[in-house]
This record gives structure tokens, C-alpha cells and sequence, in this order.
């Protein structure tokens, strides 16, 4: 009978701190808000958004899209990990999770600098409007990611009893800003 509690106990665990899932949703309202208002002025102007599309780096896009699914594994191994009280591998892990995710603002000025120099600003179309503007607001979540990781590993360095809650509540983050980035790179990048 107690195994039974236990496991039930396990399969209800929310993981992280039930704040930042209230944050997670109320931003995946925000974004899924863009995302309906992108599809609908693409729907009414489609040949100006493909045109725009044309312009962007689909191959950095991608490379992009691997680094951040990559960067995410490694936070799930972390936090795995971390609740197996395997904090030294957890720590590792979660320092390639940040080296991972650090790739995203670089390649992300590699792709922008050249579009930027041809002139594909946010005041050259709705599409480029909503480009920037959606993947800005990813980068900064992407940032703020970045500094929670870093959180996380100096915790997982520093504390003998590394706080899984506070573990886990940086992984849903970082979950959440790789799901963002893979609906924005099938809209921008491969919806036609």
C-alpha cells in the first residue's frame, strides 16, 4: 500500500515551482496571440511574406534549431541527473547546456547583421516586422534563460544539497524558450 502512495506521489510531482509554470503558460498565451496574428496577415498577403522569407538564412536557422534542441537534452540529462544526487555530473551537464545555448545570440547576429546591411529591417515589411519582433522577444527570453542556467550550475557547485525545485523550475525555462523557437522557426523559416 505504501508503494502505491509512493508512486502516485511521483506521477503527481509538478516539476519546478508552480510560478514559473502560471509564467510558462501566460507567455505561451503571449507568443501563440504573434503566432495567430502572423498567420493571419500572412494569409492576406502571402506573396510579401514569401518574398521576405526568401531573405532569410534558412541553413542558420536550422543550426540554430540543433543547438538549442541540443542545449535542451543536455538540461534534461542535468536535471536528471541532479535527482539522482549525481550533482558533479549534473553541474557538467548543465554547463553544456549554457555553452549550447550561448551559440543562439551568436548565430543569431551572424544571421541578423547581413539581413540588417541589405536593408531587411522591421520598418521594410510585415513580415520583417513580426521577424524581429518575434525572434527579439525569443533572444531576450533566451538571455534570461542563459542567466538562470548559470543560477542553476553555480548552485549545483556551490550547495552540498543542490535545490532540485530550483533545478527544475530553470529546466521548464528552458524547455519553454526551445518550444518558442521551434514554432518560430516553422513559421519563419519553413512555412510556405
Amino acid at each position: 500500500m505504501n508503494t502505491d502512495r509512493n508512486a502516485s506521489t511521483i506521477r503527481a510531482h509538478l516539476p519546478g515551482e508552480p510560478s514559473m509554470w502560471f509564467f510558462v503558460i501566460g507567455d505561451l498565451l503571449i507568443f501563440a496571440l504573434y503566432f495567430v496574428s502572423y498567420v493571419f496577415f500572412r494569409g492576406h498577403d502571402h506573396a510579401a511574406f514569401l518574398q521576405g522569407q526568401q531573405h532569410l538564412n534558412q541553413d542558420l536557422g536550422f543550426i540554430n534549431t540543433v543547438v538549442l534542441l541540443t542545449s535542451s537534452l543536455f538540461v534534461a540529462l542535468g536535471t536528471t541527473a541532479a535527482r539522482a544526487g549525481q550533482r558533479r555530473d549534473a553541474r557538467h551537464l548543465f554547463v553544456l547546456a549554457v555553452l549550447c545555448g550561448a551559440l543562439f545570440p551568436l548565430i543569431k547576429a551572424i544571421e541578423w547583421i547581413p539581413e540588417i546591411r541589405a536593408g531587411h529591417t522591421p520598418g521594410s515589411g510585415l513580415f520583417f516586422m513580426y521577424y524581429y519582433v518575434l525572434a527579439g522577444m525569443h533572444l531576450c527570453h533566451v538571455l534570461l534563460g542563459l542567466v538562470i542556467l548559470c543560477f542553476v550550475v553555480r548552485d549545483l557547485h556551490r550547495s552540498p544539497e543542490p535545490n532540485q525545485r530550483f533545478i527544475e523550475t530553470g529546466a521548464t525555462y528552458w524547455h519553454m524558450v526551445d518550444l518558442l523557437w521551434l514554432v518560430l522557426f516553422a513559421l519563419f523559416y519553413l512555412m510556405r
